[in-house]
């Protein structure tokens, strides 16, 4: 009995293998074990090679594995693109009738795989016997592959749902009868981490829980998998969903909403926000709260539109033109996800300002299975807002000792809402006065600053004063804990919150500590850069990765142990 299972079904774009995946996702979790998922697929419609890797384990687990104990190829070039990442004494499991009587290797297992699908329906119903084939290998019955079918065509209708289920029988029963020799059983651990759950998914959940009414953004992956979220549940919460011509017109649509006095927000991608960076600071001279996601992917330009990446976090920190204070969270979970939408919400109206999240493709859209975020947890704070009684003559944008005056929402507040883009005064009237710009400024970055200073999200820190410690944020968090937890006297300290930079903090953990690292997907290790000139202190050396890839758990232990 195996306590952990990595394992790979791999095939072309249109062969259902995010179905299948998925499937494999709840079979292991609605049968007691814990999952963790990644895809990985080419930036086209059809073709090319995809993967979807599951780790079913009987704890919980954070990062990706490097080996697969069983790949599934469902076309011929799966197999030569995945075959290297078998693990010793895995399986490869293949057509060999279908790809023209492929010569079977060590650990290569044929399966009458599209012959069981044929005698389905067709070809379509591959993805489903591969499902079925795998029950039989890891599960101790049928019925769990078979729930999560009916899951996954549950809305495509009954006929659907039973054609995939027959399917998914069929390699079950073929699998049980000439497969029994291999089996890979992983045992169960009965948990109550029931929520399946992707980082675009959670942030979305959050979107809603903190009462945002207006989304607007233009589809851009790997983001465009919150507005989906939140347009599926956008009528039965009344909030509007609109998908924007233009990356421009979504950050106006956005900072426009806001100024009205409606949780609004955009999300983008790095080419995207590029776009968005004059609306930004539209954002801040107005003093408009506005929330904008931005999920990380390769660039120069286009980049690699499907892959991951972490590097655009010193863009982030530094656009937009002028000079002003703004929030910049990074999560590194799908509960930070969750809970970093609201925080993102309360802070940009609490300092009236711009609050930005930090994700990335890797983090947007892996699977894992947590219990269901608190829905309690950062309860809606609207900041300051102009009510009947509070003299309007001191002006929208009045000088306070915090930087922040009463918000004037246009037609419901009972006093003149004004505005400019130019620099004003604090009445909203545009001047040329010097002595006015430089309070102004002050108001907007030094006093807004000091106040998000004194609400710094701590980071999280494990292990601190370890020999070795490791620091990251965002998409790290789950492949440091693993490492670390795993090696011998290491640490980490994961930074979910970026800027303000929590520099107190990170010098307290980092004390005593002979070696530190940074754990990033760059190639310039802009979170050491950041790190030294907050606190003075210079890591020692940096773990990067830039292929487009995440890091797996090998990666960074083997980075560990050989001291790099």
């Amino acid at each position: 009995m195996n306590e952990e299972l990595n394992i790979r079904i791999t095939g072309e774009a249109g062969q259902g293998i995010v179905s299948a995946g998925m499937m494999l996702c709840r079979m292991y979790k609605d049968s007691g074990r814990h999952v963790f998922a990644i895809q990985d697929y080419m930036s086209r419609i059809r073709g090319g090679n995809n993967f979807f890797q599951v780790r079913a384990s009987v704890r919980p687990v954070y990062a990706p594995r490097q080996k697969a104990d069983i790949i599934i190829a469902l076309d011929k070039e799966a197999v030569k693109a995945n075959k290297a990442a078998l693990a010793p004494g895995g399986l490869l499991i293949l057509d060999a009738e279908k790809f023209a009587g492929k010569e079977l290797e060590k650990g290569w297992l044929n399966a009458p795989i599209y012959a069981l699908a044929q005698e389905t329906g067709g070809p379509r119903y591959a993805n489903a016997v591969a499902l079925g084939i795998i029950a039989a290998l890891t599960c101790e019955n049928f019925e769990d592959a078979g729930k999560a079918v009916d899951r996954e065509f549950s809305a495509k209708g009954g006929e659907v749902s039973a054609k995939n289920r027959q399917a998914a029988r069929k390699g079950y029963e073929h699998a049980a009868e000439n497969m029994k020799g291999r089996a890979f059983r992983i045992a169960a651990a009965p948990h109550n981490h029931n929520c399946l759950l992707a980082g675009n998914e959670a942030l979305a959940l959050g979107v809603i829980s903190a009462g945002c009414k207006f989304y607007t953004a233009y589809p851009m992956s790997p983001s465009t998998g919150i507005m989906n979220t939140v347009a599926d549940y956008a009528a039965r919460y009344g909030i509007i969903v609109e998908q924007a011509e233009d990356e421009i017109a979504a950050v106006n649509m956005a900072v426009g909403a806001a100024f009205t006095g409606v949780r609004a927000m955009t999300a983008s991608s790095g080419g995207g926000f590029a776009l968005m960076c004059e609306g930004l600071s539209l954002a801040a001279m107005t003093e408009t709260p506005l929330v904008i996601a931005v999920v990380m992917r390769p660039g120069p330009a286009t980049g690699f539109p499907t892959r991951t990446a972490q590097e655009d976090l010193e863009f982030v920190l530094h656009a937009g033109h002028g000079e002003f204070a703004r929030a910049v969270y990074a999560p590194g979970s799908p509960e930070e996800c969750f809970l970093a939408a609201k925080r993102a919400f309360n802070t940009a109206e609490r300092f009236q300002l711009p609050a930005l999240i930090l994700s990335d493709q890797y983090l947007a859209e892996s699977f894992i299975n947590i219990a269901f975020p608190d829905t309690s947890a950062e309860p809606p704070d609207r900041g300051r807002i102009f009510k009947s009684g509070v003299d309007p003559e001191r002006g929208r944008y009045a000088y306070s000792p915090d930087g922040v005056s009463p918000r004037v929402f246009p037609g419901r507040s009972g006093a003149l809402a004004v505005a400019d883009s130019d620099e004003h005064g604090p009445e909203g009237h545009i001047t040329e006065s010097a002595e006015v710009r430089v309070k102004m400024t002050q108001k907007r970055l030094h006093l807004k600053l000091a106040g998000l200073t004194g609400e710094i999200l701590p980071p999280t820190v494990f292990n601190p004063g370890a020999k070795t410690m490791l620091c990251g944020f965002g998409s790290t968090l789950g492949v440091m804990r693993e490492a670390c937890a795993a090696a011998k006297d290491a640490g980490f300290i994961h930074y979910s919150q970026v800027w303000p930079f929590p520099g107190a903090a990170t010098l307290a953990a980092l004390k005593g500590a002979e070696r530190v690292l940074t754990v990033e997907n760059n190639a310039s290790g802009q979170l050491a850069r950041l790190m030294r000139r907050e606190t003075g202190l210079k890591p020692g050396g940096s773990i990067l990765k830039y292929d487009g890839r995440p890091f797996t758990l090998d990666e960074v232990a083997a980075a560990l142990e050989g001291g790099n």
